[in-house]
Order: C-alpha cells, then sequence, then structure tokens
C-alpha cells in the first residue's frame, strides 16, 4: 500500500499584477510546504483578474505558452520547497489558439504534463466560449513522487462522467481549480442554494468514485473598477472531501486561506471494499452515454 501524502489548497484572490499575483502564490506554496503540504494547488486563472465577465479582445493579451511566464515561475518555487505544484493558467496555443489549462509541476521542477479544460461555460459573467476552445487532450491522471492525482477545471465538476473517467485512470484524489461566485443581485434569494449545490455535486463524485476531491476556489469581489465587466463575488469555500464524501478542511467564504489535508490509500482501499461502485458498473450498458440528449 502506498504511503499516504498530504496536500495543501491555496484559497486566494489575484494581486494587481501578474507578477505580483506570482510572487504571491509563490510566498502561499512556501507556507504550505512548511505546513507540511507534498501536493500543492492553486485556483483557476491565479495569477490573473477573472477577465471572462465580459467580452473583451484585449484580454488575449493575459494568454502565455507552456512553458512560459507562470509556470517557469511556479516550477521555481515547486523546486525550492520540493513540492508538486497544480498551476492553472491561460494558455497560448498559438495565434488566436487559446485554452484554459493547467501544468503539473514536478518538486524538482520539471513538468509531469498538461490538463486543458473540457467543458466550457457560456454564462452571463462567465464568457469563457468567447475565450478558451475545449480541451483536446482527454481527461488525465498525473504520476507524481508522492502519489496519483487526477486534475479537472471549474465547470468539469458539475459532470459525473469527467470525475469517473480521471477515477479510472488512477486518481487518488480529484483537484478541482475554481473560479466560482455570486451575482450580487441573486445572491440574497439564490447564493446559499447555489453553493451548497456547487458542494453536493463534488462530495457526489467523491462517493461515486471512492476517492478524495479538493475544490480550490478564488476568493473576493471582482468588477469594482479594474474592468472585464460586471462584477462577481468569488464564494471561496474551498474543501476537501473523503472517499465518504465527508468535508475533512474547509476554508471560510470571504478569507484567503490554506488548507491541509491527507490523502491515505487505505481509506480509499477500505471505502471501495464496502462500496465496489466500480466493480458493480455494467460498462456493457452504458453506450448511450455517448449521445446527446433525445438521440
Amino acid at each position: 500500500m502506498a504511503a499516504p501524502f498530504t496536500i495543501g489548497l491555496i484559497q486566494m484572490a489575484p494581486a494587481s499584477t501578474v507578477a505580483a499575483s506570482l510572487e504571491k502564490a509563490a510566498e502561499r506554496i512556501e507556507a504550505a510546504a512548511k505546513a507540511g503540504a507534498q501536493v500543492v494547488c492553486l485556483p483557476e486563472l491565479f495569477a490573473t483578474p477573472y477577465f471572462c465577465r465580459n467580452q473583451d479582445h484585449d484580454a488575449f493579451d493575459l494568454a502565455e505558452p507552456i512553458p512560459g511566464p507562470t509556470t517557469n515561475a511556479m516550477a521555481e518555487a515547486a523546486k525550492a520547497h520540493k513540492v508538486v505544484v497544480v498551476t492553472p493558467l491561460y494558455e497560448r496555443r498559438g495565434p488566436g489558439c487559446y485554452q484554459n489549462s493547467l501544468a503539473v509541476l514536478g518538486p524538482d521542477g520539471d513538468h509531469l504534463g498538461v490538463y486543458r479544460k473540457m467543458h466550457i461555460p457560456h454564462d452571463p459573467g462567465f464568457e469563457e466560449k468567447f475565450y478558451f476552445a475545449p480541451g483536446d487532450l482527454g481527461f488525465k491522471t498525473f504520476q507524481t513522487p508522492f502519489g496519483p492525482i487526477g486534475t479537472l477545471i471549474c465547470w468539469d465538476q458539475w459532470f459525473p462522467e469527467a470525475a469517473r473517467a480521471t477515477a479510472l485512470l488512477g486518481a487518488s484524489v480529484i483537484f478541482y481549480p475554481t473560479a466560482i461566485g455570486w451575482h450580487p443581485s441573486e445572491k440574497a434569494e439564490y447564493g446559499e442554494r447555489q453553493r451548497d449545490s456547487w458542494i453536493t455535486i463534488q462530495r457526489s463524485h467523491a462517493i461515486a468514485n471512492g476517492l478524495y476531491v479538493a475544490a480550490v476556489n478564488r476568493v473576493g469581489i471582482e468588477g469594482s473598477g479594474e474592468g472585464y465587466g460586471e462584477t462577481l463575488e468569488f464564494w471561496g469555500s474551498s474543501f476537501v472531501a473523503d472517499p465518504s464524501g465527508q468535508i475533512i478542511a474547509q476554508a471560510g467564504i470571504v478569507t484567503e486561506d490554506i488548507l491541509l489535508a491527507e490523502i491515505n490509500p487505505q481509506t480509499i482501499e477500505t471505502t471501495r471494499r464496502h462500496w465496489p461502485f466500480l466493480r458493480d458498473r455494467r460498462i456493457d450498458a452504458y453506450g448511450g452515454l455517448g449521445k446527446l440528449f433525445g438521440e
């Protein structure tokens, strides 16, 4: 049985510039490592404002290649503190081709691989189809020195198929770097219901797949003067759920924070022995899942 390992979730808001955000993230990676984290995850698009609040051609200038400035800076932090860093960013594939991606950086500063967000939303305040092509690398699990980790990004977290596909690749934990929050006009009526749905769906992925789920959200209010459209209040609430769906660590709604949680392979083994959902799957009967509704 593989040894347990510790993950660190960095709930943060971006700083005023990309350079300052990278410095801020590096400081928090150091703090997480000193507290015992071995695999550290940052929020979705952590180094920039959440520019998808409207459609702005100038925002394409925020994209960068992999490797590039963001992955180089986070690789240095990973190497300095001997941790794995899950690094979300706005990726420039080439002229006019951009994706919402993350790079997994190893404790020697090496690149362990890239995941590109598969499901792209398009809602008021979340105009992501304007900015991102859908992922073309499929679902991923990365073999790190500490254990196998899966990665999905934000809107992916609502799709049970994505969690199942990642689990079947051997992940012991699925990280969901996230940027989700409230429209201020809706918060009073729908806010708590929306946040509870977000937590519930991810806890269900942990239960259905018998693994850990780690959601890493932004925090703070964006849109009060820096551009990129309407105001959003990111609701924080980053958390880790264990294989039975119990929340074992959770951050607050308005504060920046570093969460730590242990990923224990023995817990996964024990849970799957008693709830053998992966054993009892009827893969011979799921052909319809490859069709759109009503086909």
